[in-house]
């Protein structure tokens, strides 16, 4: 009975922290933004969180959802698959530099010669999705969807063009399936939810049928505070509640320049969304939106089509998360270009 009690009193607490957090700060643009984007339709419901120093400062639940609704999280599952990828890293079971011949010798040429950090990277060659007319990647295993890559044609030369998509992706994550001997799902578990208390995160088939491959450019599903404690940990260093996760090496791996002089199309997302035309946008599943006069990160991001959004603002120690899925895409809404806005919302809270 005392333990419950205690619990209760800690509970309370936290709660009363959040509540004095967001009375310091003026989130009412943020409030505003999110709000006329459910009552134009775009969402039936959405959901954000914003921390500051170890410190919810603003949480709020709109329309339908509720703290327990879990929503595909399209890209930004990318984040999840790389740090995920870093663990294995850190294994000394796979190295950044491996290239796919290693694990799948029926790679080969310049597929074969793709690194592992460029396949995470998305500058490996690869096509960035199927071509239209063929079967979409939604193949029962890992194991098969690398079947049906293999025999694609090479786009470019591995390191050339920046070319976002998910095929190389799923190549990064059989890769990792052979170097453990595991389901990307078990290596998903172990190494990343179940010490972030990411209950209930799961790598799933985007289309919701049971048995297909877990997509690592698109098919995450997750609740709000379960990516929200994933940031957490990325934000301070790879450490979540005491506990060391990832070290600072793989943190600062997966958030430098890996584009690496590697041509890059007008119009990619930086330049979209923040009016940057430069090549440096991307890390290991994760854009580089901003940087210093050193060229070091201050906001990166890991954007999804429907709308989930989350974000680490460096300049100010702050991660936020917006978990949202489009309903309707009306008068050309584009919840992909919307959902950057909110940062910079933030940082006018802030101040």
């Amino acid at each position: 009975m005392k333990k419950i009690f205690l619990v209760f009193l800690l509970t309370i607490n936290l709660f009363d922290h959040t509540l004095q957090a967001q009375r310091q700060y003026n989130f009412s643009l943020v409030d505003t933004k999110i709000q006329s984007w459910i009552d134009s339709g775009f969402y039936k419901g959405a959901s954000i969180v914003i921390a500051k120093d170890h410190q919810i400062i603003f949480n709020k639940y709109f329309g339908n959802y509720k703290p327990e609704t879990v929503a595909y999280i399209a890209s930004a599952g990318k984040w999840l698959a790389s740090a995920t990828i870093a663990a294995v890293v850190e294994e000394g079971k796979l190295s950044w530099d491996d290239p796919v011949e290693k694990w799948l010798p029926e790679f080969t040429g310049q597929k074969g010669n793709a690194t592992l950090r460029q396949l995470l990277s998305h500058t490996a060659g690869y096509p960035d999705y199927q071509p239209q007319g063929v079967r979409p990647d939604n193949y029962q295993t890992l194991k098969e969807a690398v079947i049906n890559i293999v025999d694609l044609p090479a786009d470019t030369i591995p390191g050339t063009k920046f070319r976002y998509g998910g095929l190389a992706m799923q190549v990064a994550g059989r890769m990792a399936e052979l170097a453990t001997g595991k389901s990307w799902e078990s290596i998903f578990q172990e190494k990343i939810a179940l010490p972030l208390e990411m209950k209930d995160t799961h790598f799933t088939p985007v289309d919701e049928t049971p048995g297909h491959n877990p997509m690592l450019g698109g098919g995450a599903r997750c609740r709000l505070d379960d990516y929200g404690h994933f940031l957490d940990m990325i934000l301070h260093d790879g450490v979540f509640k005491g506990k060391r996760i990832l070290s600072q090496k793989s943190i600062n791996e997966m958030q430098k320049d890996q584009v690496r002089g590697a041509a890059v199309r007008k119009g990619e997302y930086v330049e979209r969304a923040r009016g940057e035309r430069r090549r440096d946008i991307y890390g290991l599943g994760e854009w580089r939106e901003e940087t210093d006069a050193s060229g070091n990160p201050t906001l990166i991001s890991s954007p999804g089509w429907a709308g989930a959004y989350p974000w680490i603002d460096k300049k100010n120690n702050v991660y936020g998360f917006f978990l949202a899925r489009i309903s309707h895409t009306r008068n050309g809404f584009s919840s992909f270009y919307a959902s950057p806005v909110l940062p910079m919302l933030v940082r006018e809270a802030l101040k």
